[in-house]
């Protein structure tokens, strides 16, 4: 762990367990189906938490950055992993192509959608606009055997707008029409309404055009159409 990481290990761990709620805690970890252990905060409460712990610290480097993550990740109570989401979404300017094995790492480990979903729009997403090379990797995410790597690969473009490559988001909703997950199914409706924002008839079009989605994926893509 670098000393930058550390420092702010430390300040999460105090900050998260001077707030602790045990009965909050036990309703938190029911309604993730008991995956997670959880101090019991509430989002405002661990945003506060993590503002208080990020203050006054230089920038991190890309090594600070991965062992801020994976030691947030090590911690049982989810709070940690939020706050590693969080400061990897501030600091995103920090890592370069070669720290996608690290988002990797995280999306399949510990994985649900609170985790994945942040990661994915906002920090794989920022990561491979600012690394173009890397749409590759997607390209093999959106085909692999691990469904939160199929749901980030389908979800990495959601904020990108205008700028959304839809031969390659329509490629991989395609591709996983027919995916047995649920949340691979919801993913690919989630994008394309996302995406209609933009161009709602090419959306439109493209459902209308894809017998094989899931009837799941059509009603997300169509809620607003």
């Amino acid at each position: 762990m670098t000393d930058l990481a550390g420092t702010l290990l430390s300040r999460l761990d105090a900050g998260f367990s001077a707030r602790r709620d045990p009965e909050r805690a036990v309703a938190m970890a029911a309604y993730m189906r008991d995956q997670f252990e959880y101090f019991g905060l509430p989002a405002p409460t661990v945003r506060a938490v993590e503002r208080a712990a990020f203050a006054d610290l230089p920038g991190p480097t890309a090594d600070d950055l991965a062992a801020v993550a994976l030691s947030c990740w090590e911690r049982d109570e989810r709070e940690f992993q939020y706050a590693a989401c969080d400061y990897l979404r501030k600091h995103v300017a920090a890592a370069d192509a070669r720290f996608l094995p690290v988002a990797r790492t995280l999306i399949t480990t510990k994985s649900w959608w609170d985790t994945v979903d942040p990661l994915a729009t906002r920090f794989v997403g920022d990561l491979v606009s600012a690394h173009p090379e890397l749409v590759e990797v997607m390209d093999a995410w959106s085909t692999d055997d691990n469904m939160w790597l199929i749901r980030t690969a389908i979800l990495f473009q959601l904020h990108y707008g205008a700028a959304t490559d839809t031969d390659r988001l329509f490629r991989y909703c395609t591709v996983q029409a027919g995916h047995r997950d649920f949340f691979v199914r919801k993913a690919i409706g989630w994008a394309l309404r996302h995406y209609a924002r933009t161009d709602p008839s090419e959306v439109r079009a493209f459902v209308t055009e894809t017998p094989s989605l899931s009837p799941l994926s059509r009603k997300e893509a169509m809620k607003h159409l």
